[in-house]
């Protein structure tokens, strides 16, 4: 790495003289100001740094306001902020201002290094101001209802240029340069992880992995080790080392969905994990630098689960830097012709079959519907149609949409299937033990929600750990 000067902005004679050991020691220049008016000296009289460390307790001015009343700082420099313990929220609201990452005194010299380097490799932040540019040209599916607005450019795999949307699409670019932490919520099927890989995607880490990691799809003895990492003979099963999820990530993004699924002893090592940057395996005793980016999301209200208790309020509040919030698609006016129409032409080269373009009736019979499952409930009624009817045209029947809904979006009681069907399905059971049967309605369940066993739960009204009891059993019987 080329060498760099980095200013550093702390007042304590003691602590700046231990920084500027580190940097120099990284092959750095450090520059020391021991307060805001000094900081801005250097600054005028040398624009060239690398990167700002910056105490937020300074004789002169506290640093979240010399941020605010400064914010060229912010959009020339990666700023990491040194904050105490009692200053933490502070040193979130700087994060949300535009700073690259925050460290809690007193600071290991390695995790100094480590953040500087990253900080240094993603060099100047993008302005968090949206820039004046043309809208694209929508989509004639979606010219019809969609407000005229100046669009954002859509990351990633997004569809959807509504309003709700556009805000996604802003905070994306806003948080994509920096490194803080993102926790996304939404209702299940409202596209949080395409929306990680998108921060992701837009962010200096976007030549590195994203490795995704579902916290309820996981039991809770393994999960530690699916992050961490663990030793041969740790446990039974260990039967070679292997690094965890988190270091699978380094140099890259760790996203963390459904969250508030993990146990409350694993957040606490989750938190020492952000604190420190560090990592040691199951079995081992050694401690391993990481430098990865943290995504998580969950589609329950964090808040109310710290306030009941079942999530870590030091986890959470370290993790909500940059909270986001995908909106369900009810609330994307006219996305959903869009969506369908981009699924059902996705979905028809897969199938190699040709359609026609979705009519009128078709439009609105799809956006009549409530979409409780979201984009993933639209993906899947599209793809249906897709597979079920020849074409080119749709009946439509094509769509049965099932799961009909009252006005204001109310489920109405599903209908009971006829005799006739009831009794052929029991037929079709004949000869399963009661154990069988139970075994192909919970894995039923498991696949209708994806894979994650808590849905599945709630679904069908059990707890999740009477479901990883009995697939580990099914999976290693006695």
């Amino acid at each position: 790495m080329p060498r760099h000067r980095i200013l550093i902005v702390e007042d304590m004679p003691s602590l700046a003289l231990a920084y500027a050991a580190q940097v120099e020691k990284a092959g750095h220049e450090p520059v020391v100001a021991d307060s805001a008016a000094g900081a801005l000296n250097a600054i005028s009289q040398n624009p060239e740094f690398g990167a700002i460390l910056l105490d937020l307790q300074l004789p002169d001015a506290h640093g979240l306001e010399w941020l605010r009343d400064n914010p060229q700082i912010i959009a020339n420099y990666p700023v990491v902020v040194a904050t105490a313990d009692a200053s933490l929220a502070r040193a979130i609201d700087a994060m949300r201002l535009g700073a690259f990452d925050f460290l809690v005194k007193p600071i290991a010299g390695t995790r100094l290094v480590s953040v500087l380097a990253s900080a240094l490799e993603t060099g100047r932040p993008a302005p968090v101001a949206e820039p004046e540019a043309e809208a694209p040209a929508e989509a004639p599916a979606a010219a019809a209802s969609a407000p005229r607005q100046r669009s954002k450019p859509r990351p990633g795999l997004f569809i959807g240029g509504s309003a709700p949307m556009q805000e996604v699409y802003r905070l994306i670019d806003c948080v994509a340069a920096s490194r803080a932490t993102v926790f996304i919520t939404g209702e299940s099927g409202t596209g949080k992880e395409v929306c990680a890989e998108a921060i992701h995607g837009a962010s200096g880490r976007a030549n590195g992995p994203f490795i995704a990691i579902n916290c309820g799809a996981i039991p809770e003895n393994l999960l530690e080790s699916e992050l961490f990492g663990h030793l041969k003979g740790s446990f039974t099963g260990a039967i070679t080392d292997r690094i965890g999820a988190v270091q699978a990530a380094h140099k890259g993004t760790l996203f963390l969905d459904e969250i508030c699924e993990m146990a409350l002893p694993l957040q606490v090592k989750l938190l020492r994990f952000l604190q420190t940057g560090t990592v040691e395996r199951v079995g081992s005793n050694r401690v391993e630098e990481v430098d990865v980016r943290i995504v998580c999301a969950t589609n329950r209200d964090p808040e109310r689960e710290v306030a009941e208790g079942r999530f870590r309020g030091d986890l959470f509040y370290r993790l909500a830097v940059v909270p986001m919030h995908m909106p369900p698609l009810r609330e994307r006016p006219g996305d959903v012709r869009e969506l369908a129409q981009a699924f059902l032409d996705r979905f028809a080269r897969e199938e190699g079959k040709q359609f026609d373009p979705l009519g009128t009736a078709q439009l609105a019979q799809l956006e009549g519907h409530s979409w409780p499952g979201n984009v993933r409930e639209l993906q899947n009624v599209m793809r249906r149609a897709a597979v079920l009817n020849a074409g080119p045209g749709l009946p439509a029947s094509a769509f049965a949409l099932g799961a009909a809904t009252a006005a204001g979006g109310a489920p109405l009681a599903a209908p009971q299937p006829p005799r006739d069907d009831l009794l052929s399905a029991l037929q079709a059971l004949k000869g399963l033990t009661l154990d069988e049967i139970e075994r192909l309605v919970i894995e039923a369940a498991i696949d209708t929600e994806n894979g994650s066993l808590p849905a599945a739960a709630r679904v069908l009204g059990v707890s999740p750990s009477t479901l990883y009891r009995k697939r580990e059993r099914w999976q290693h019987p006695a």
